[in-house]
């Protein structure tokens, strides 16, 4: 994609590589259908990354601003989904 990820410099490298991931999921869900257990744990280590409800929000909703992927939607849908399904936006 032609736009940068909204990340944290304070973080560490696998930190950001981790939560770049969790935004290719996404990216994914909407694109091509992804694995609902795959996206749950990369949400996860998302969320131990950013476990602030505030934060996670204002980074979801930068990364919805410049992609037009919704990173709520999609995880709401992975929820409601059983395990083993693939979720597609």
């Amino acid at each position: 994609m032609e736009y940068q990820y909204p990340i944290d410099y304070s973080w560490t490298t696998e930190e950001i590589i981790d939560v770049i991931s969790f935004f290719e999921a996404i990216e994914k869900a909407y694109e091509t259908g992804i694995e609902r257990d795959f996206l749950m744990k990369t949400y996860r280590r998302f969320k131990e990354i950013v476990p602030s409800k505030a934060e996670e929000k204002t980074k979801c909703g930068e990364f919805e601003e410049i992609s037009g992927y919704s990173a709520y939607r999609t995880i709401k849908k992975a929820k409601e989904a059983s395990p083993g399904d693939k979720v597609r936006m």
